[in-house]
């Protein structure tokens, strides 16, 4: 079981379900709620994420990408505590659970009402599992070719967020897609610092992630376009939603951003990037929390009303 959780990547999962948090929230603030598509959005979403773990620890490790040239933490495969026959079986697992939480988070979304976009939804979730699994996984595995920054972005940016919105109002609220792109674009910061700290030995794998396309000195600069954009973002979306200088309260999550960034900016040796991906996951997860809570409350009122 030890094996299992570390393979499935613990410190990636709050970062995964910030859309979703962030989604439920806005259509709570207006007045629409159901703690049902919630909970199986949650579910939907944290199977996409383990399943694109183990797809990752899978495909990287069978082509022999996670070797002793990589910086990060040893991989289930690499380390042979769990053999690739077995990781292929948790694959199909995972899918088919993640795939019964879609099917019964569409269902309490529609019910018997609004077959296309119950069809809709279940081709997207369709789509969604196996983006995860040909992440790493094939001959034609899109996450050596430089998209897996599209991927991430599109389903743990704008689906999540949009999805679950759209799953409570059945309409679209464009305003949303400001804290959905910036979502989007903190989750591939993460990635991004991933691939910075693993540029050579995925250069030498033959990984073509944006970063070894790029090269290190660029792709310092598109992290810094990501964060900052991200936060500027969320930042004009509260200006547009007329938000009390109280519901401001979510830049407490861009101290530790900002710290990041001049980490970032100092450092010279791209293998020393590792520990930054939890500090930014972290804050990413933070940030959604908090603008979820701004988007419901005042915190003065809370403070009158408890004291």
């Amino acid at each position: 079981m030890k094996h299992w959780i570390e393979a499935a990547r613990v410190r990636t999962l709050p970062l995964s379900v910030s859309g979703i948090i962030v989604g439920s929230f806005y259509a709570m603030s207006q007045g629409m709620f159901n703690w049902n598509i919630v909970a199986f959005a949650l579910l939907t979403t944290l199977g996409l994420q383990i399943l694109s773990n183990f797809a990752n620890d899978y495909g990287d490790g069978v082509k022999g990408t996670d070797n002793e040239d990589r910086v990060g933490p040893m991989r289930a495969i690499q380390s042979g505590v769990i053999s690739p026959q077995e990781m292929k079986k948790a694959m199909v697992i995972t899918s088919l659970i993640t795939l019964i939480f879609a099917l019964l988070l569409i269902y309490f979304a529609f019910k018997e009402s609004y077959l296309w976009y119950s069809l809709f939804f279940l081709a997207l979730g369709i789509v969604a599992i196996a983006s995860a699994i040909r992440y790493t996984v094939g001959s034609t595995a899109y996450g050596y070719r430089g998209y897996g920054d599209l991927f991430v972005f599109t389903f743990f940016g704008l689906v999540s967020t949009f999805g679950v919105y759209f799953m409570f109002s059945k309409s679209m609220d464009w305003l949303l897609l400001l804290p959905a792109t910036a979502i989007g674009f903190l989750s591939v910061g993460v990635l991004n610092l991933n691939n910075m700290r693993d540029e050579e030995s995925d250069k030498k794998a033959g990984k073509n992630t944006i970063v070894v396309k790029m090269g290190g000195a660029w792709a310092k600069k598109y992290h810094f376009f990501l964060v900052i954009s991200a936060m500027v973002m969320v930042l004009v979306f509260a200006f547009l939603n007329d938000f009390h200088i109280d519901q401001y309260i979510f830049v407490v999550a861009y101290f530790p951003m900002i710290s990041h960034l001049m980490t970032v900016a100092r450092n010279k040796n791209p293998k020393l990037l590792d520990s930054e991906l939890k500090k930014l996951a972290i804050s990413t997860f933070l940030l959604s929390i908090l603008l979820a809570l701004s988007l419901i409350f005042f915190i003065s009122d809370i403070v009158v009303n408890y004291v």
